[in-house]
Formats: structure tokens, C-alpha cells, sequence
């Protein structure tokens, strides 16, 4: 089913459904007077409850079976960042992000880590509904989320959110697919009256990243008896530059090079322009009890970051063919007649202490039939790569209750994700004084279609039974490039590169779509009895490319009085591997630290004839058995969880280490619509044959005295991943350490936040980050400590004037002792509280 009959298919049934709005209005009996009060009830009692891990009545987080953070909207307020996935990072320490400069793909979406594992780990929920996934897949993310392909979190903004339930167990058994490392619930506000627009600008204490964020989110009666909630952020951000000059740059200057810049290549965070963000939740009561909802978002934006710098004497099939030992030159003549004798003479250029010869070099560009890319860039150059970012869902449903009882949900849904790559201050060297600087390499595209239909029944006060189907369609698109960001020109035989440097376009062969259906049917049951609570939860699932699987999960809780209980789970679950990372072709530049060059690097597909002859062989489901076992303590005015959990995962999905091409290989390559794969060094591809055991401890306090002026909050990760057996064919030891290493073990933040009468507050939370591994760099770096402060103030319970720090001491990571000699990057790029220092703030608030 293609996209547009998908959106049209659910438009149709959205038309009808509010068309008979104004009907359903008239036969429902009139609110009742209290209704107000109700709803202002009806608010505090989910922000105090939760909905995630049960299809039962909601239930407190304490009362849960299994471990849920629950993230109320004013935890959101009270930091400076807008951006929801670095929101999380401060408030969730089992979450990971970072910036990811010079990354690909992965500059323009972000992966995220939960409890250690990788993006698509992770299951997200909106309103308890699945979220489609990003298009991108993380070719470069440090390790563990290298090959992944999960959700894009910053598309959500903050404003719109009532809270937020993250659950740190297994869940497959009762969601499906992804839900390894845990669910995050992202519930929408459903308020019909009241509104609230606000204004954000800050930048670093550096002087650079000015960011500014315009947001609102207004409630709206939708007839007498439903809302319309909407909300909207616009923003935009500079960006930052943490770099040094590397050395080779400095030797060119140093050499009389002026074309050079200074740095020659940029760290930091990228530019993000109109990054527009409009959601939308939609509800109405009917008679006879039922009700109509609706979800929708769209979002936009632009990012844009750079790459490595082309050294214009050493850069291999663009400025030089052997090394930097002499520039590489082109024959013209050659390149028209085909004809590979050296038509044209044209002269050596040598190369001598980072000097051209001058006469030699004179002498080519004096020469039509003799090119060297000195002409066009002296000094060499920085790619800049980016992506337009468009994101669409819509999701309609009706749900009601029975007579007799049974409550059910019907619905249907469409998500779409695409990244439109661009890239410019870059050429295609094979087609020499021809080639364009800026490209259009094609495109990632992601489309899912959901269809749900949900039941529950109450057999009485202490038993719950549950039931339903799910199909589901996804779709995986690799867009055609234009002609020239993967042409091969005529210098190609002469050892210039061929497509678009830096990011190759995608060929006509290459290029297409790639889908896969599933069907799934579940059961689950749950029983309340005394002091204990128990559940249990069944998944049949068939997927059209790898067949069926079935998992289940048992879960239970005792409590040995008011104060005190203790609870587990054991589960089994399961991610089948995506239709892009069974068809995708990637090509990276990245730096080799054993030859201190740039190399190309090939992603291919696992049934792809190279990689079979390298173990390649179809992708399978990754499996886990997970494990949890925690204690809650709650009294009056303290909370305390202290979790266990332990997640076994076998037959991992990742890309295994990196391959040397032979010769036969890369015209086998180039058969199969690879059109840069004459300059590729190394190639790898996704692979199932390694196991983890990832482990940790998740602790959580908080403690509101009786005033009711000062809480106080602590929570505590500790999260360490195992490779407990794999293929030293196709795992290396970088890798190895990459996946055990390279997310921090420890994290920790501590928050008190403070009421002076009604208007003044002061927030102070302190966060500690253990250190890390980056392959990148080939070295560990030390953790450290970040303070953020925030003090706000408002005026007759409307306006707020909020001042803030993130980072107030301007704490920067251990430096790249590599720095200079390297790629200039000053700190770690996977840094994982950031790497460019502190950030301070302003916000207004209206409240109306």
C-alpha cells in the first residue's frame, strides 16, 4: 500500500468521524456542572498514575510490577534545553545522547541509548500507540548504535507532553518488536481550555551556538464534550566550533599555503534552521460511552554539519594517487579518447616539504589538457553535509465499553520519516573541471502503517484479562541521487574518485524500496489479590521475511505492608532487523588511526555476494531473556526504588568489523549499483553472531518534606555490557571494547528544587557522568561533574521570567591528547554531557 493511499485511508475515516461530531453532540446528555473540577482532578490523577506495562486500571509507579520512571511536565520546564532527547539525557540516566559531529547520517538524527543498548532497542509509544522510526540508520555511533535504525525523539516537542513513562524492563511480550532495554510512553496533553506560549534564547559561555525557541500549546473545547489539543515550537541554533588546528593544516600555512582555513575543518555542534514542530491530540466523547481520538504531528527542519578536511596535497584519488608524494593530474586527452598513453605530457608535479614544484604546477594550469584540483581548491576542502528532516503521523481511533463489560479500541495509523541529504563544498573527482561543488545524493525514507484493535475485560475487582491483534507495514527507501553525486567520469581511469566526495549519491541500482508486513496477536492477564499482584503476557508474532516468533513475560509484585514491597519480572523478547538494514548500501569517510588518513568505507548488505563470501548470510530476530528484581519503600514524604535487571541478548544485530577489498570485490561492488566502490579501502555489513549480557542497578529517591517548599530528587544508574561470545572473523577487539565501554557505567543526578511563597523558585541539580571509551580517538577519558541553576519568577500567576545555567561552571571533557596531530577534534565527539561547556539562558512564560 503506498504512502498517499495509507494517508487518504485514514483521512476518510476521520472525515465521517467528525463530520457525525455535531450528531454524537446532540444525542450526549449535557456536562454536568462539576465538569471543570473533574478535569483539574482528572490531571492530578495521571500525573500520578501511570499507563505503560499494564492494560489493567492505572496504577501508581510504586504500585507497578515492574520499574517506571514517571517525568511530569515541569520537569521538563525547568531546564534551559528544548531539544526532548537531551531533556531526557539530564532526567534519565540509564538515557544516553550526544552531539555526533562529522557522523553522516547520525549528525542529523541522533541516536539514543536506554539502559546501554542500542536505539532500536527501544520501543516509544505515543499515547500508548507505536511511533514510527527514523529513516536514518547510525552508520557511525561509537559502537553501540552503529547499524541501528530507531526513532527520532527530538521530533517530539516538550511543550506538548503531559509526562513522560519510561519503563526500564523488557516488554515484546505485550508491545512487540524493540522492546528490549524498555518502553518510553510519551502522553500528550488532552486539557481543553487553557494556554501557554513562551520564548527561549541562550547561547554558550564560548560565545557561539545562540539558539532561540518559540513554543505554545493551547487547549480547545472540541464540542461540549471533547478537546483539541494543540502545540507548536519553532527554533533555531548556531553552531558551535571546539576545535584546534590539525598539523598537516598548520605545515600547509606554515608552507605559504593562504587558502587554508583556520581551523581547516570544524568540531562541533551543527546548524539547525526552521526546525518546526506542530502536534496535535484530539478527543471526544460520544454516546453510548465511546470515544473518537485523534493524534497528528508534522515536522520539519534543516541540519547541517561538516566533514573532514582534503588535504590539496595528499588527499587520495582527488588531489594526489601515491600518497602526497606527488599531486595527481589528470589527462584530458585521455579521458576523451578513452585511450590511457599519456597523450597530453602533462608534467610530474613533486612535492617537497608540503610545496607543490611551482614550475611544474604552473605549467598544468597553464594547460587545457592537463588538470590538477590545486585549480579549484588551493587551500583543499570541507564538505558540508546535512539534511532536510520532513516527519508526518496521523492516528485515528474509537474505543468504548460494552454492556457487558468489555472494554475495546480500535485503531489505525500512519508514520512517515525522511531525510533528504544535501552536500556542497565537495566535488566529484572523476568528472575533473566539470565536476559540481554541491550534490544531491537522494534520500532515506521510512514509511509504517498500524492497524490495532485492543480488548480488555475486568472479571471482577481482582482480575483482568486482555486481548488483541496488531498488523503492521513498514517500508524502506533509499532515493535516487542526482546523476552526478554518483557518476563515473572520465577521469575515473586515471585514479580520480568517482560520486559526490564525502557522501556518495545513491545510483538507479542502489536506489529503491523495500517492504515487509507482520501480523501479531497477544493475551495477557493480570491479579490483584491482597498483598499481591501478578501478571502474565503472551505475543505470537509473523513476519513476512523471517518468520514467527513467540515470547512471554511474568511479572509480580508483594507487598509485606504499607511501607514496603518488592518486585520482578522475567521476559523474553525479541527485534526483528528492519527492511533497511537488510537492503541499505552506505559509504563513510572516516580516519584511520593506525595510517593517520582518511579512508572510504563500504556498508553493504548481508546478501550481498562480497559479504557472503565474508560469513554474510540473511538476518535473523535478536533474542533476549530479560530479568528484574527490585524493593520500594514509600512512606508519607519519601520514595525510594532500588531495580535489578539483567538483559541476556543472543544473535545481536550489528556490522561487523571492517574487510580490505580485493579487486574482484569491488567490480562485484560496482556490479551491484556501488558506483564509488573503485576508491572503497574497507567494507563491512550486519551480521548476527555475537551475544551480550548487559546489567545494571536503577535507583530512585525523592523526599518532599511537609512544608511542601523544597523537593528533593535522586536517581542512579549503574549499567555495564558484556560480549559474552563472538565471531573473531567478524568482531573485532575495537569493537568489542566499543560495546562493553563506550557508554558510561555510572550516572547520577541530584536535584532540590525550592518555592519561595508562590511566585519565586530556584532549581540546583548536580549530574555526574563515569567516563568512556571513543574508538574514534583510540583512547578512555574521566568523567566528571555538571551543575545546572534556574530561577524563575511569576507575576500574577501568569507571567514568568526565567533565568538559567546548564553547566554554571563550564566544565569541558579531558582533552584529545591526539588533538593536533589528528583531526583537531579538542574533546571526545562522544563526550556524554557534552562538549561545549556551559549554556545560559532566558525564557518567558504567558500563561493565559
Amino acid at each position: 500500500m503506498s504512502r498517499l493511499k495509507r494517508l487518504f485511508l485514514i483521512l476518510g475515516l476521520l472525515v465521517p468521524f467528525l463530520c457525525a461530531i455535531p450528531v454524537f453532540a446532540q444525542e450526549s446528555e449535557a456536562a454536568e456542572e462539576s465538569q471543570e473540577a473533574d478535569e483539574g482532578e482528572e490531571t492530578k490523577i495521571y500525573e500520578t498514575f501511570v499507563v505503560t506495562g499494564t492494560r489493567a486500571r492505572p496504577r501508581s509507579a510504586t504500585e507497578s510490577m515492574v520499574p517506571i520512571d514517571v517525568i511530569g511536565v515541569e520537569d521538563f520546564v525547568k531546564m534551559g534545553d528544548t531539544d526532548l532527547s537531551n531533556q531526557l539525557r539530564t532526567l534519565v540516566p540509564s538515557y544516553n545522547v550526544n552531539t555526533q559531529p562529522i557522523s553522516d547520517a547520525a549528525t542529523v538524527v541522533r541516536p539514543a541509548n536506554l539502559r546501554g543498548l542500542a536505539p532500536d532497542h527501544s520501543l516509544v509509544l505515543i499515547n500508548g500507540k507505536r511511533r514510527h522510526r527514523a529513516a536514518v540508520i547510525y552508520w557511525l555511533g561509537n559502537g553501540v548504535a552503529d547499524g541501528a535504525q530507531g526513532p527520532d525523539i527530538s521530533a517530539i516537542p516538550s511543550i506538548a507532553l503531559r509526562q513522560v513513562e519510561v519503563l526500564r524492563d523488557g516488554a515484546s511480550a505485550q508491545y512487540g518488536s524493540d522492546a528490549i532495554a524498555g518502553v518510553m510512553n510519551f502522553i500528550l496533553k488532552d486539557a481543553n481550555k487553557g494556554s501557554s506560549i513562551e520564548i527561549k534564547s541562550g547561547s554558550y559561555f564560548e560565545g557561539d551556538g545562540d539558539s532561540t525557541t518559540v513554543s505554545g500549546n493551547f487547549g480547545l473545547p472540541l464540542t461540549d464534550n471533547g478537546y483539541a489539543n494543540l502545540s507548536f515550537e519553532w527554533g533555531q541554533s548556531d553552531p558551535t566550533n571546539r576545535s584546534v588546528q590539525r598539523d598537516d593544516a598548520a605545515a600547509l600555512i606554515a608552507a605559504g599555503n593562504t587558502q587554508v582555513r583556520d581551523p581547516a575543518q570544524i568540531w562541533g555542534s551543527p546548524e539547525i534552521e526552521d526546525d518546526m514542530k506542530l502536534w496535535g491530540n484530539f478527543g471526544i466523547e460520544l454516546s453510548g460511552g465511546n470515544k473518537l481520538y485523534a493524534q497528528a504531528n508534522y515536522v520539519s527542519k534543516t541540519v547541517t554539519g561538516g566533514f573532514y578536511f582534503r588535504n590539496p596535497n595528499t588527499r587520495s584519488a582527488v588531489f594526489s594517487g601515491d600518497g602526497g608524494q606527488t599531486l595527481l593530474i589528470g589527462d584530458m586527452i585521455d579521458a576523451q579518447d578513452g585511450v590511457l598513453d599519456g597523450s597530453a605530457n602533462c608534467p610530474t608535479v613533486n612535492i617537497i616539504n608540503d610545496v607543490p614544484d611551482p614550475v611544474a604546477l604552473a605549467e598544468v594550469f597553464a594547460r587545457d589538457e592537463c588538470f590538477s584540483f590545486q585549480e579549484l581548491f588551493p587551500g583543499g576542502f570541507t564538505p558540508q553535509f546535512g539534511g532536510d528532516v520532513l516527519d508526518y503521523s496521523i492516528l485515528a481511533g474509537l474505543k468504548g465499553v460494552t454492556d457487558a463489560g468489555l472494554a475495546w479500541d480500535f485503531s489505525l495509523s500512519t508514520g512517515f520519516n525522511e531525510v533528504d541529504f544535501f552536500i556542497s563544498n565537495t566535488v566529484n573527482a572523476s568528472l575533473g573541471p566539470n565536476t559540481p561543488t554541491s550534490f544531491d545524493p537522494g534520500l532515506y525514507a521510512q514509511q509504517e502503517f498500524n492497524v490495532n484493535f485492543d480488548v480488555s475485560y475486568a472479571v471482577n475487582a481482582n482480575v483482568n484479562i486482555a486481548g488483541g491483534v496488531e498488523y503492521r507495514e513498514e517500508e524502506f527507501e533509499i532515493g535516487l541521487g542526482d546523476q552526478a553525486s554518483y557518476e563515473i567520469g572520465p577521469l575515473a581511469e586515471q585514479g580520480f574518485s568517482a560520486a559526490s566526495n564525502g557522501f556518495p549519491g545513491f545510483s538507479p541500482i542502489a536506489a529503491g524500496k523495500w517492504s515487509r508486513n507482520n501480523y501479531a496477536a497477544y493475551v495477557d492477564a493480570e491479579f490483584n489479590y491482597d498483598q499481591w499482584t501478578a501478571g502474565l503476557a503472551l505475543r505470537f508474532e509473523d513476519f513476512e521475511d523471517f518468520g514467527t516468533t513467540l515470547n512471554g513475560k511474568i511479572a509480580g509484585a508483594y507487598r509485606f505492608n504499607d511501607n514496603f514491597s518488592a518486585r520482578g519480572s522475567v521476559s523474553t523478547g525479541f527485534r526483528a532487523p528492519t527492511p533497511g538494514q537488510s537492503n541499505a548500501f552506505n559509504v563513510s569517510t572516516e580516519f584511520d588511526l593506525v595510517q593517520m588518513e582518511l579512508v572510504n568505507n563500504g556498508t553493504i548488505p548481508s546478501g550481498s555476494a562480497v559479504a557472503r563470501l565474508r560469513g554474510g548470510k540473511p538476518l535473523i530476530a535478536e533474542e533476549s531473556v530479560n530479568y528484574t528484581a527490585g524493593i520500594v519503600y514509600q512512606n508519607s514524604n519519601f520514595t525510594l526504588t532500588t531495580d535489578y535487571f539483567n538483559i541476556n541478548l543472543d544473535d545481536r544485530l550489528a556490522v561487523t568489523q571492517l574487510f580490505a577489498l580485493t579487486q574482484e570485490e569491488v567490480d562485484s561492488l560496482l556490479a551491484e549499483g556501488v558506483t564509488s566502490a573503485a576508491n572503497l579501502q574497507n567494507f563491512r555489513f550486519f551480521t548476527n553472531d555475537f551475544e551480550t549480557e548487559t546489567s545494571g542497578v536503577d535507583v530512585v529517591a525523592t523526599y518532599s518534606p511537609g512544608s511542601g517548599k523544597t523537593d528533593y530528587s535522586l536517581v542512579f544508574n549503574h549499567t555495564s555490557t558484556e560480549v559474552k561470545s563472538f565471531n573473531p572473523d567478524t568482531l573485532d577487539s575495537t569493537r568489542i571494547m566499543e560495546l562493553e565501554e563506550g557508554l558510561p557505567e555510572n550516572r547520577w543526578n541530584l536535584s532540590v528544587n525550592h518555592t519561595f511563597g508562590e511566585a519565586f523558585r530556584v532549581l540546583g541539580r548536580l549530574s555526574y557522568f563515569d567516563g568512556w571509551f571513543d574508538s574514534e580517538d583510540g583512547e578512555t577519558y574521566d568523567g566528571d561533574y555538571i551543575f545546572d541553576t534556574e530561577l524563575g519568577y511569576t507575576f500574577n500567576h501568569k507571567f514568568s521570567v526565567i533565568l538559567g545555567a546548564q553547566n554554571l561552571f563550564d566544565t569541558f571533557p579531558e582533552e584529545n591528547p591526539g588533538a593536533r596531530s589528528g583531526v583537531g577534534n579538542l574533546y571526545s565527539q562522544f563526550t556524554p554531557f557534552g562538549f561545549n561547556g556551559g549554556y545560559y539562558y532566558a525564557r518567558l512564560k504567558y500563561e493565559f
